[in-house]
């Protein structure tokens, strides 16, 4: 389903997010600087972490030492994520005014961090079976709603130090890997994203930014099913790795969680 082009490998580079690359390295958080408050740490916002990889994502990100930000659309029913010190804040990614108010509810706040990983996987493999409110649905998740979220978001982030912006995309959005077809709306869902990253990237890559966009792997959560062969901490691993060792050099790139590239 994927050619590969390039592995990451060596040490870990050193990139414009060097917070991260000290916490996968070992090191200790940095010093808080006293231009920014009491804030002793990078933060991370991420969508969609109330369950599978967003829940992992943000319980390991918290037990680094992370200030974490989860987004859920029932916040009543983020138990797990508030075990993990996470702060919750309510967010429907397909609604504007739930994210306009994240953005006036975090005001100033700086965030080094965003990722956007909330989506959704109807389950239509032929043209035949293609129901169009679950298309305009995953569209509305996966594509419009990262643009939302980021659009919102982006002063925090210029005003943080990390300035990196992680897509959560897939395999299936890759236009050269597609050799079978099916997975429709999906497929053009996540392909979308990924050029909406890589003009996000232009953008702001001037302005000290990475963007990039990961592959997490075929996981084993609700959306990958029971006979996914990946572990959803060892695709959160996977990709803090990657996030960890990204350099500017890598602005608009297309990741798999176990560091290698995709082709687009």
């Amino acid at each position: 389903m994927r050619t590969l082009t390039r592995k990451l490998g060596g040490p870990i580079r050193v990139g414009i997010f060097v917070l991260a690359a000290t916490l996968f390295t070992g090191g200790c958080l940095a010093e808080p600087d006293p231009s920014k408050g009491n804030a002793a740490s990078p933060t991370v916002l991420i969508t969609g972490a109330n369950r599978g990889i967003g829940l992992e994502l943000a319980r390991q990100y918290s037990s680094e030492g992370w200030q974490v930000i989860g987004t859920v659309r029932k916040p009543n029913q983020a138990e797990a994520l508030r075990e993990f010190g996470a702060e919750v804040m309510q967010l429907d990614v397909t609604d504007q005014a739930s994210v306009e108010q994240l953005a006036a509810d975090l005001d100033d706040r700086e965030i080094d961090l965003l990722i956007n990983n909330a989506g959704i996987l109807p389950r239509m493999n032929s043209l035949a079976e293609v129901d169009f409110d679950d298309y305009n649905r995953v569209l509305a998740v996966n594509t419009v709603g990262p643009v939302r979220v980021t659009r919102a978001l982006l002063p925090n982030l210029q005003a943080g130090d990390g300035k990196t912006i992680v897509n959560v995309t897939s395999g299936l959005g890759s236009i050269a890997g597609n050799t079978s077809g099916g997975f429709y709306g999906y497929r053009e869902s996540k392909a979308a994203l990924n050029i909406f990253t890589r003009s996000l990237a232009a953008d702001l890559g001037p302005e000290g930014f990475v963007c990039i966009v990961i592959h997490p792997g075929w996981v084993r959560t609700d959306m990958g099913g029971a006979n996914a062969p990946v572990l959803a901490e060892d695709s959160a691993a996977g990709i803090r790795r990657v996030i960890g060792g990204l350099s500017p050099a890598d602005n608009g790139t297309y990741w798999t969680y176990e560091g290698e590239t995709l082709p687009w």
